[in-house]
């Protein structure tokens, strides 16, 4: 970025609230070195390294581990491209937020004021549903209840751990794009197993007469990443929901 301003292990702790300990061991990985390690093995940190490791936390909490984030990190060619995906993340997130907000505060406006509870109001931006729509109209409503009823039985922590599956397998289609990694490829298609197996584990998904996931579904839905922003947001963009996309009708030809 070319600015000579630097910050302090001490001043990074201090900032993000991530422990000197942390940013150490992060050093220690390769995932952020210090720019420099100044009188008594004080490290030091540029503009470059503070994007870096606002990239790394962001990634932290989608649950990625440190070797997949290395891996994403190490793909990435457009930083300013990177960010603005995970912009779109955080945005999609804080209007979700948003709407849990509003609903709460509408709770207790009613409450308050003695009025009547309106259902529809009270649970906006608590579940998964806003694309039920889009859900129904492509495959049917037996898909949508069976995913629907899947989901609200699974325990925090199966979400948390299901979600952080999610992102680990996005993170590697991602890196794999990056890395410059063709549709057909051994693993474009090892990931492509990954990507059907996963959605062969969710209730709901159609079917084909062997149990697994239906090609045409599998395919739709590999177009759906490249037409809906919304989806592709999550492999990078246009262009990586591509990779994901052919990638998946590779495998769907071939295996399904």
């Amino acid at each position: 970025m070319g600015s000579s301003r630097e910050w302090s292990i001490h001043e990074i702790t201090r900032l993000t609230g991530t422990t000197s300990r942390t940013l150490r061991h992060y050093g220690h990985v390769g995932l952020l070195p210090p720019s420099r390690t100044g009188p008594g093995g004080l490290r030091f940190y540029d503009e470059d390294a503070l994007v870096r490791l606002q990239r790394i936390l962001l990634l932290r909490e989608l649950g990625l581990s440190l070797s997949a984030i290395a891996d994403v990190l190490a793909g990435e060619h457009d930083l300013v491209e990177s960010l603005s995906t995970h912009l779109a993340l955080l945005e999609q997130e804080r209007d979700r937020v948003e709407r849990q907000i509003a609903s709460v505060r509408r709770t207790i406006e009613k409450k308050e004021g003695g009025e009547r509870l309106m259902a529809e109001e009270m649970f906006d931006g608590f579940d998964h549903t806003r694309y039920r729509d889009e859900v129904e109209e492509r495959w049917g409503t037996e898909a949508y209840t069976a995913s629907d009823g899947w989901w609200r039985g699974l325990g925090a922590e199966e979400r948390r751990r299901w979600q952080s599956q999610v992102a680990q397998l996005s993170a590697d289609w991602c890196a794999a794009a990056g890395r410059g990694a063709t549709p057909d490829s051994d693993v474009a298609q090892a990931l492509a197993r990954r990507h059907v197996e996963w959605l062969g584990g969710i209730p709901g998904t159609p079917r084909s007469a062997g149990g697994g996931p239906a090609k045409q579904y599998v395919v739709g839905l590999g177009e759906m990443y490249v037409a809906d922003e919304r989806f592709g947001a999550t492999y990078g963009g246009v262009e990586g929901a591509t990779f994901v996309r052919d990638a998946l009708v590779v495998y769907a030809d071939r295996h399904l």
